[in-house]
């Protein structure tokens, strides 16, 4: 008989069997009733296993008796009486020991039987007992038994100790309270309980002082009872310590002030950002109604979108500064998991609060300025849609009873002023979009760039590159070529790595040649400090031409001019589209050439000329992807310029979509084409009838430059653009043109008489 290192294993190989056991003779079987076998057997003399025989149905093992070494003195003689002390005190103590047990194993006088049968009757682990088998020494076994039991008397008194002080606290019957109280006595007995006592009564005071709704007050009180409970280093207990923790610290009713003096927060919004007047009255409204109608306002959530590069994060921090208010900023950007935004349930390991719960922790106030960076750039995966869980937040009708899965408990949103940014409108969900305030950054002009570089980044790169003001002084010219020829974006971070590039060369000149250096930064030195221009903005013909007409773009980084050059050769009525256009400018183009072909007896071409001639459309850089229906009148114009040889006005700009009627539909982006055609030296612009409400939106400093003409129809642009005000003055016009393509347009006998104005 030879026991097993692990019991639990099912199919023991021999390394799994201990060496030493007992050779023992079988007395008895027995068969249970649920098939399992029990046997009585006698164990006869120790024997340690020599080898394994080869068997596949049962170990078969060759064993050699293990001998006793027996010394019979004093020593051994004192071990065994006090063995037989020590269990007459254990059957005391053991009501399983029975009188006759103990009066047999007191007349055992041999030291080897004796240590074997109190170790048999000794409940210790299988290990513990092994070494006592394997102990051939029997003066060394009767010292392994003493220790042995003596331990097991020391348990059981310990136990019986604890028992009587739980039974004497025990005033209620249930069942929790007895194993609180057990623990308690356990922990006293271990010493581990001092350090947890005070850091619990610690917890009780912070919980007592804080101020937070009494559903989450429950919460924690129920938390800090289930920790008396446990283990001081258990990984449970840990759990609970963070999760106290974190609904300590959090704000739950602490908020700060906000600030009423709308001259102040105008001066702090103006001293911080130049423009951005929209954002800024949208603020200055919010705080003029929250101090008429007090809290119980809810707190709008605002959108701003547009170019990277504009401010709209830094504009959130001077939002906070202007109300007085704590600011904390998340970022968005591929966020994908929905557990970023409600938090993970706190039966994950590591498990923490969302990002918003994060952030009004680290603001440390129930009212901050929230600002949810670059909200566009959320993904989606396996894990969730945080977009998702991000309408109840931006909700002001549900943010009051928000509940992260950490937490469990209700936290009350509705006090927080949410900002959310984006660069565009169309990667946000329309369920979250609906429930923000848009307010557009459509870009900076020229001229706010310019007034942002003086104001606020050359007096910032001159404090971050150790320059005073005496040692560089920028021209407003060279500011306005760094604007135009250095930079193309609708922000100001490229312009501020500009001036810095200056400064760095500067500063190494100022190290040089000593502080006393005065440098003046001109146009005809930038290409010295930043090399030769990287950018150049288009500019407008010198001249009128044929089938070339301005049109005007807008980008990200502002308004461009887009040229439209037609070009008609003989052919079979082909069209050729080159210069990267986009899906819907393809389609502009085609709704053009079918409008003047449905208009040509107006226009005073022969109505078949589409068969003979192949046209050709191409907008200039080619290498730039080029989209939008803005260019349609522009198409129309160049087309009928190249094909009745009118050339088209070189100082006239225009924009506007077109339909196969001929009527001109509004566009977007009007401030920057403006601006554009202001920056191209081109005075006259047509657009929209329908745009002119846009136009109190642009700055006067540009519509004083520029000649406005409103187009409902494309006889009115044709006329602007070509001065072509009847189909007589056409007809003069292309009479007088000696060019070969003459042959494309009807004779003046062919004309019908009752040709309908244009």
């Amino acid at each position: 008989m030879a026991a097993q290192v692990d019991a639990e294993e099912q199919e023991p190989v021999p390394e799994d069997i201990f060496s030493v056991g007992t050779v023992a003779y079988i007395l008895e079987v027995l068969r249970q009733h649920d098939g399992t076998i029990r046997l009585v057997v006698e164990g006869r003399r120790r024997a340690r296993i020599k080898r394994y025989a080869e068997t596949e149905d049962y170990f078969l093992v060759e064993v050699e008796p293990v001998e006793d070494v027996v010394t019979l003195d004093k020593e051994t003689v004192a071990m065994m009486r006090g063995i037989k002390n020590a269990f007459e005190t254990y059957s005391k103590i053991n009501p399983k020991i029975s009188r006759d047990l103990l009066q047999n194993i007191l007349e055992i006088k041999e030291p080897s039987r004796l240590a074997d049968t109190v170790a048999g009757f000794i409940t210790a682990r299988t290990e513990d007992k092994q070494k006592i088998l394997e102990e051939n020494d029997v003066k060394r076994r009767l010292e392994l038994v003493l220790g042995l039991i003596h331990g097991e008397i020391e348990l059981i008194e310990l136990e019986k100790r604890i028992r009587e002080r739980v039974k004497k606290q025990m005033e209620r019957a249930q069942k929790e309270y007895f194993l609180n109280e057990q623990m308690k006595a356990i922990q006293r007995e271990l010493g581990e309980k001092d350090d947890m006592k005070n850091e619990i009564a610690e917890l009780e005071e912070k919980l007592k002082n804080k101020d937070m709704p009494e559903e989450a007050r429950e919460k924690v009180k129920k938390e800090i009872n289930r920790l008396k409970m446990m283990a001081p280093m258990s990984a449970e207990a840990t759990v609970a310590r963070t999760y106290i923790d974190w609904m300590l610290s959090l704000p739950w009713n602490e908020k700060t002030e906000d600030k009423f003096d709308l001259d102040e927060a105008k001066k702090i919004l103006d001293e911080d950002h130049y423009g951005l007047e929209e954002p800024k009255e949208r603020i200055l409204e919010f705080l003029a109604v929250r101090s008429l109608a007090g809290p119980k306002m809810k707190s709008p959530i605002l959108c701003f979108v547009g170019p990277p590069g504009v401010g709209k994060t830094s504009l959130g921090k001077s939002i906070a500064r202007a109300m007085g208010r704590k600011f904390v900023r998340i970022s968005l950007g591929g966020v994908r998991d929905e557990a970023e935004i409600r938090g993970h349930r706190r039966t994950y390991i590591g498990a923490l609060p969302g990002k918003i719960i994060q952030g009004i922790r680290k603001a440390g106030s129930s009212n901050p300025v929230f600002l949810l960076d670059e909200i566009d750039k959320l993904g989606v995966d396996f894990r969730g849609d945080p977009a998702a869980a991000l309408l109840e937040v931006l909700d002001p009708e549900q943010n009051n009873s928000f509940q992260d899965h950490y937490l469990d408990v209700e936290y009350d949103l509705s006090d927080v002023l949410f900002i959310t940014t984006a660069n565009m409108m169309h990667t946000i969900p329309k369920p979250l979009l609906d429930r923000m305030e848009v307010i557009r950054i459509p870009g900076y002009t020229e001229d706010e760039k310019y007034e942002i570089a003086v104001r606020h980044l050359i007096p910032k790169q001159l404090e971050v590159h150790g320059l005073k003001e005496e040692n560089i002084r920028f021209t407003r010219q060279a500011i306005l070529e760094i604007i135009r020829k250095y930079t193309r974006e609708a922000g100001v971070r490229n312009l501020e790595r500009q001036i810095a590039s200056v400064m760095r060369k500067v500063a190494k000149e100022v190290v040089s040649k000593g502080k006393d250096l005065r440098i003046n930064i001109t146009p005809a030195k930038l290409e010295k400090y930043l090399g030769v221009p990287k950018y150049r903005h288009s500019k407008s013909e010198k001249q009128d031409l044929v089938g070339i007409a301005n049109g005007l773009a807008w980008t990200e980084t502002g308004g461009e001019i887009l040229s439209v050059e037609v070009s008609i050769m003989p052919g079979k009525g082909n069209v050729k589209l080159t210069g990267k256009l986009g899906e819907v400018m393809q389609e502009s183009a085609h709704a053009a050439i079918s409008y003047v072909r449905s208009k040509a007896k107006e226009l005073g071409l022969d109505p078949e000329f589409y068969k003979k001639v192949d046209i050709h459309i191409h907008v200039p850089e080619g290498a730039i992807p080029k989209d939008g229906p803005s260019a349609g009148i522009t198409m129309v114009v160049a087309v009928v310029s190249a094909l009745t040889r009118i050339p088209v006005r070189h100082d006239v700009a225009m924009t506007g979509e077109i339909t196969l009627r001929g009527r001109v539909l509004p566009v977007g982006g009007l401030k920057e084409k403006l601006l554009a055609a202001v920056r191209a030296e081109i005075p006259n612009v047509i657009v929209p009838e329908e745009n002119a409400k846009d136009l109190k939106e642009v700055p006067r400093r540009i519509l004083k430059h520029l000649n406005i003409i409103y187009a409902d129809h494309m006889d009115r642009v044709l006329e602007e653009a070509l001065k072509i005000s009847s189909p007589e003055e056409l007809w003069k016009k292309t009479e007088d043109d000696e060019t070969e393509e003459r042959s494309v347009y009807t004779s003046r006998e062919d004309r019908p008489e009752d040709t309908v104005h244009p």
